[in-house]
């Protein structure tokens, strides 16, 4: 209860509150506003954006003169692609170093292993690196013989009848041409290894075939050369009883002499 005016009145406690609450607050116009304090970020934390100037018309940069895709941290590009394609060359052959048209030297040989172009492959004995004997070439076997071609071995290019398959009739290799003989050193067939004299070129004397020793023979069948065709016994190895050799028939002579092996 409250005085007024000498009067009594009853004021209820909400409505007081319902008369104060009608009052609308609103800052003084002298006051300004205050913003809230932005917290400044360190530059060690702020990443690294590259911006581009913007291009003209051709794609290139006013400043440098360059494209956006060729500046610091631009993507590379792929190589192009090589001279030469993969795979087999267009005559067939896996490997076209291998190939003796597309690698072929002046001479229609392999690069590699041609002795007047001075080969890589080539030693200085004028042999191939890999069969040369006093080379210690990788394709030697502990016999002295190439390893393909060695039977002790098992050499890949031994057949079942103990001869090399290129060469072997019997196993029809082809090395043998229609007249029964070696390709390259029949006279018909005209083989690569008959020379104008019409002998073979590594035997012939007057062409200094390669396998014509200092004395004037045969390096495989010379004594004092010391060939591979001269047995134990100072003989020649094939026509060698005692060794057995193979120009010897079951009847103890030779098999290109005997008469009951010709019947």
């Amino acid at each position: 209860m409250a005085i007024f005016l000498g009067l009594s009145v009853t004021v209820h406690p909400r409505g007081c509150i319902a008369a104060t609450m009608t009052t609308i607050w609103r800052p003084h116009p002298l006051n300004k506003h205050i913003k809230p304090v932005e917290e400044e970020v360190p530059d060690d934390d702020v990443p690294d954006v590259k911006v581009e100037p913007p291009a003209d018309d051709d794609g290139i940069n006013g400043e440098d003169g360059t494209t956006p895709s060729e500046g610091k941290g631009a993507k590379r590009k792929r190589a192009p692609p090589t001279k030469y394609p993969k795979g087999p060359c267009e005559h067939g052959v896996k490997h076209r170093s291998r190939c003796k048209v597309c690698s072929a030297c002046p001479h229609g040989r392999r690069r590699s292993e041609c002795k007047e172009c001075g080969g890589a492959s080539i030693c200085e004995h004028g042999r191939r690196r890999s069969e040369c004997k006093e080379c210690g070439g990788s394709q030697i076997c502990e016999h002295g013989r190439q390893r393909s071609r060695c039977k002790e071995c098992g050499g890949s290019q031994i057949c079942e009848h103990g001869r090399e398959r290129y060469t072997c009739k019997e196993c029809g290799g082809a090395g043998i041409c229609e007249h029964g003989r070696q390709r390259s050193d029949c006279k018909e067939c005209g083989g690569g290894a008959i020379c104008e004299h019409g002998r073979i070129r590594s035997r012939c004397k007057e062409c200094g075939g390669s396998q014509i020793c200092e004395h004037g023979r045969q390096r495989y069948s010379c004594k004092e050369c010391g060939g591979s065709g001269i047995c134990e016994h100072g003989r020649q190895r094939q026509y060698c009883k005692e060794c057995e050799g193979s120009g010897i028939c079951e009847h103890g002579r030779r098999r290109s002499e005997c008469k009951e092996c010709k019947k």
